[in-house]
C-alpha cells in the first residue's frame, strides 16, 4: 500500500504553532505487597491441590499480558509445586494471541520473560483442543488439549478491567480459565456468542462446563497497583469463581491507571502493544471500546489519538491501531497483519484492526491531530503526551492542562516542543 509522502500532506496541512508543554508526575497513593513470591506460595495453600495423587502433571496456565510480577510469581508457584511433589508444566492460556500458532505464543510468552529456563518446567505450547461440550448459551467450549491431559490445571492471572466490556468479573482467572485455555477455537466461540448474549453470560456459562469436565484447580488472581506493582495475589479455588473475582475486581478499579482528565484535544501515544493491553491500549485509558452493541465510556472523551510506535515486545501486533486517529509510516510498516488480523477475527473486534490515517512521520501525525480538532490556540489546546496507556505515573501535558493541575499531579518542568527530521523533541524552558 502507498500511502501520501510529505509534499502532498504538507500542501494540504498548514502546521499550527505548537503549544508548550510541562512534564508531571501524578501519584496517587496506592497499596504494595511487600513479598509477592512467598504470598504467591502461601496462596497456593487455597487451592485443592490435596486432591492430587504424588507425582501429578499440574498444567499452569500463563499469559501475554505485561503483568510486572508474573515471572517471580509463576517461578514460586512453579517450585511450590515441585516441592509438594507435583509437575509442573506451563501452557499458554492466551486464546488467539501470539498470531494462534504453538512457535507464536511460546515466542509471546518468552517476550514477557517467562521461558523454561526461567521457570525452570517444561512451556508445552501445542494448539490443539478438545471440545468439552455445549454451555448452557449453546456455545461450544473448546479447552487446551494439553491442559486437560494433565491432573490438575491453575491459571495465573491479572484481575482488571476488560477492554471491551463491564460486568461483575471482566478480565481475570475466570476469562483465562474458558477463552485462555481455549485456545483460537475457545476465544472464537466465547467471542462471538459474547456478541450477542454478552461475555459475562457466556463466559459464566463456559466456566461451569469446563469445571465440569476439565481438571481445573482453580487460580491465583493478581491486584496491580496505580503504578502497575503487585497490591494483593490472592488464591482462588475453580469452585469460588467467578463470584471470588468480584471484590477484587473493585480494588483493581480502585487502583487502575488512568488519566486525570476528563477531557482531551490530543493524546499522543508512544507505543501501543498486546503486552501493555489486550487492546493494544487500554480501552478504559482512552475511553473508546469501538466494540459491536457496546457503549463507549462517557469519560474521558479525547477528540484526536496520535499512535507513534508498537512494543518491542509485541513483535508487531498492532491490534489495536484501529482506536487511534492517526499514526505513522513506520507503524504501519511494522505492523504484522497476520497477528493483527487473527486477533480481530476471533474476537469479532475489527475496528481494533482498522487503519487510521497513516502520515510520513510523527511531526506530521501530531500536526494533523492539532489541526482537525476544530478552533485551535496553542495556549488553550489540552494536550497529553504519555509512553503508554499502562505508564500514567508521569508524562507531558500541554501548559493549558498544566495551568491548573488536578489532585496527585506535580508539574515538574517546562518543556518547548519542536521537530527535527520528524522526530519530537521536548527541550527544558529556562
Amino acid at each position: 500500500m502507498r500511502f501520501p509522502d510529505a509534499s502532498v500532506v504538507d500542501a494540504m496541512l498548514h502546521p499550527p504553532a505548537l503549544p508548550r508543554f510541562a512534564s508531571v508526575r501524578y501519584e496517587p497513593e496506592t497499596p504494595e505487597l511487600a513479598d509477592v513470591e512467598a504470598a504467591a506460595r502461601g496462596e497456593l495453600a487455597e487451592l485443592p491441590l490435596g486432591d492430587l495423587p504424588g507425582g501429578a502433571s499440574v498444567a499452569v496456565g500463563l499469559g501475554s499480558r505485561g503483568i510486572h510480577d508474573v515471572v517471580p510469581i509463576a517461578r514460586a508457584v512453579i517450585d511450590e509445586l515441585e516441592r509438594r511433589g507435583f509437575e509442573p508444566f506451563v501452557v499458554p492460556a492466551m486464546g488467539s494471541h501470539g498470531g494462534a500458532t504453538a512457535e507464536g505464543q511460546r515466542r509471546t510468552l518468552a517476550g514477557i520473560g517467562l521461558t523454561e529456563e526461567a521457570l525452570g518446567c517444561p512451556v508445552d505450547a501445542r494448539m490443539d483442543t478438545t471440545t468439552l461440550g455445549e454451555s448452557a448459551v449453546g456455545a461450544p467450549v473448546p479447552f487446551s488439549t494439553a491442559a486437560l491431559e494433565a491432573d490438575g490445571a491453575l491459571v495465573i492471572n491479572r484481575v482488571k478491567a476488560h477492554t471491551n466490556f463491564t460486568g461483575r468479573f471482566e478480565s481475570g482467572l475466570t476469562k483465562m480459565a474458558t477463552i485462555g485455555l481455549g485456545k483460537q477455537p475457545g476465544a472464537k466461540a466465547a467471542h462471538e456468542h459474547a456478541l450477542v448474549k454478552g461475555y459475562v453470560r457466556v463466559l459464566a456459562a463456559a466456566l461451569d462446563v469446563v469445571r465440569a469436565e476439565a481438571p481445573l484447580l482453580g487460580g491465583l488472581a493478581i491486584v496491580e497497583n496505580f503504578h502497575d506493582r503487585t497490591a494483593r495475589v490472592e488464591g482462588v479455588p475453580a469452585s469460588a469463581l467467578p463470584d471470588a473475582e468480584e471484590p477484587l475486581l473493585e480494588l483493581a478499579d480502585e487502583y487502575m491507571p488512568t488519566l486525570p482528565f476528563d477531557e482531551l484535544d490530543v493524546l499522543v501515544v508512544d507505543e501501543i502493544g498486546k503486552d501493555v493491553s489486550g487492546a493494544g491500549m487500554d480501552t478504559n485509558v482512552v475511553g473508546r471500546y469501538s466494540v459491536l452493541n457496546a457503549d463507549d465510556p462517557e469519560h474521558p472523551a479525547i477528540k484526536r489519538i496520535v499512535v507513534r510506535g508498537l512494543t518491542e515486545a509485541t513483535h508487531g501486533n498492532g491490534n489495536g491501531i484501529g482506536l487511534a486517529d492517526v499514526t505513522t509510516r513506520a507503524v504501519a510498516e511494522e505492523l504484522d497483519l497476520d497477528q493483527v488480523y487473527t486477533n480481530a477475527l476471533t474476537s469479532g473486534s475489527l475496528s481494533k484492526a482498522k487503519l487510521p490515517v497513516v502520515l510520513p512521520d510523527d511531526e506530521h501525525a501530531v500536526t494533523a491531530a492539532l489541526s482537525t480538532i476544530g478552533t485551535y490556540d496553542p495556549a488553550d489546546v489540552r494536550v497529553a503526551w504519555i509512553r503508554d496507556t499502562a505508564s500514567l505515573s508521569s508524562f507531558r501535558v500541554s501548559e493549558a492542562l498544566a495551568r491548573d493541575p488536578p489532585a496527585g499531579v506535580t508539574v515538574e518542568g517546562r518543556e518547548e516542543l519542536s521537530f527535527a527530521d520528524g522526530e519530537p523533541r521536548f527541550e527544558p524552558l529556562g
